[in-house]
């Protein structure tokens, strides 16, 4: 599969570049949800979209290990990021796109974001395990663990793990629908 380029420019556009990575990826993350919708570089879900696991895939090589992220890095807000950027879900050592086989670090949750709280970027990324199985000691991380999700320092994470730049990258952009009455 060829990507086109039309669409990776978007993640400049839209930030994703440089708040989350410094550089385009090669590949395309192909993620498509049991709600039947596809992401592409920006597409708008619902909330509701974005629920359950998403099926992925990628382009891999034979015998190599990757991590996967998603990462919210607008929370609560784009123009104020406080709390983020918020890890959304981390597999690591995936023998090639098989997920189940890799090792959950961060259980998955879907889009969160709170009512008045615009439009945030959920940013799929997918690195290469150039080291080959990583090390994964500790408890994984709960889904009901808001503390350990929140201030993700990505950068410093993936480098504390051998893990370079991306090769893989998609995303998509939710909001809540929902509004809050002052009175």
């Amino acid at each position: 599969m060829s990507d086109n380029s039309n669409d990776k420019s978007s993640l400049r556009r839209d930030g994703v570049i440089p708040d989350v990575i410094d550089s385009e990826p090669i590949h395309k993350i192909n993620l498509k949800y049991s709600s039947g919708v596809e992401v592409n570089y920006g597409t708008e879900l619902k909330l509701s979209e974005s629920k359950d696991v998403p099926q992925v895939d990628w382009p891999t090589e034979t015998g190599v290990y990757y991590t996967l992220m998603m990462i919210d890095p607008d929370a609560p807000f784009r123009s104020k990021p406080l709390l983020s950027p918020i890890n959304h879900w981390t597999v690591m050592n995936i023998p090639g796109t098989d997920i189940s086989k890799g090792r959950t670090v961060c259980g998955y949750r879907g889009a969160g974001a709170p009512p008045l709280g615009g439009l945030h970027r959920y940013i799929f990324l997918v690195y290469k395990q150039s080291n080959g199985i990583i090390e994964t000691n500790g408890t994984p991380v709960l889904n009901e663990s808001f503390r350990t999700r929140i201030k993700f320092n990505i950068r410093e994470w993936t480098k504390s793990n051998n893990l370079g730049e991306p090769v893989a990258v998609n995303y998509f952009q939710s909001q809540s629908q929902r509004s809050c009455i002052i009175l």
